[in-house]
């Protein structure tokens, strides 16, 4: 039986929710601009690639992937990109985490593919562990998931965008999002060393590109999409049987008999 919520009935998904431990993941990813060489889809391409992977290996049901995100950044220099606000991210991800709760789900698993999605997922993290107490969440930002994959991603800058990570994985696993023939003139260097403000794309890039895809494989990328689900399958499986630390109801005040 598929493990995408979607895809199960409502008298099927208990079931599969306390076999998984009362777990569930959220892939988060985005439709932006892609610099001239690749799909704008790419961010929700590869969130969804990798959680139904990643769904299949753990067996914790995936809820649908999120398509949108905070891209303010890329601004309207180039055609593709459709963003929402970070307080309209906030409530749509505190919202779904809600009704997810009333489904049974004690431990949400987001799992975020564009970079700019992160502050707007810390808040929401904050506002479901604050009203849910018996509720843990955790986020996880795919190009910083381990070390290994970490250096894939940031190997040609560390403001990376369109890179040849990104290319990469798409080459491997989505080559449909891929131009070849605009790979060896989509370079742009990484423009923002040093800087003290953080400058919109429109203002540190050319084309929308920031690294180098001219260099990607769908060689690489098949090993470093394995990596993703190997490493991003070992943090799931971990979080599957933590506890807190403390008992400590969220809500309850500390007396002086609580004080070891």
């Amino acid at each position: 039986m598929s493990t995408h919520w979607a895809h199960l009935t409502w008298a099927e998904l208990p079931e599969k929710i306390r076999a998984a431990g009362h777990a569930a993941i959220l892939p988060i990813g985005a439709t932006e601009q892609h610099g001239p060489h690749m799909g704008c889809g790419m961010d929700y391409v590869l969130a969804d690639l990798l959680c139904t992977h990643v769904s299949h290996e753990t067996g914790v049901p995936m809820l649908p992937t999120m398509p949108y995100g905070c891209s303010l950044g890329h601004s309207h220099r180039w055609p593709g990109t459709i963003a929402v606000q970070p307080i309209t991210l906030i409530n749509l991800i505190k919202d779904m985490g809600d009704w997810a709760y009333q489904s049974g789900i004690r431990r949400l698993f987001i799992v975020n593919t564009h970079v700019t999605n992160a502050a707007p997922l810390r808040c929401a993290l904050e506002m479901l562990r604050a009203e849910h107490d018996d509720m843990m969440v955790a986020v996880f930002n795919s190009a910083v998931i381990s070390q290994r994959v970490r250096e894939f991603h940031f190997a040609d800058g560390d403001d990376w965008h369109a890179n040849d990570a990104e290319t990469s994985l798409m080459l491997a696993k989505a080559p449909h999002m891929v131009r070849p023939e605009k790979l060896a003139e989509a370079d742009d260097p990484d423009r923002t060393d040093g800087l003290v403000f953080a400058h919109p794309v429109n203002r540190t890039s050319t084309n929308g590109v920031t690294g180098q895809p001219s260099i990607a494989t769908a060689e690489k990328g098949e090993q470093w999409f394995r990596w993703m689900v190997e490493d991003l399958a070992a943090l799931i499986n971990k979080g599957l049987t933590e506890e807190p630390p403390l008992p400590h109801s969220y809500f309850h005040s500390c007396t002086s008999g609580d004080i070891a």
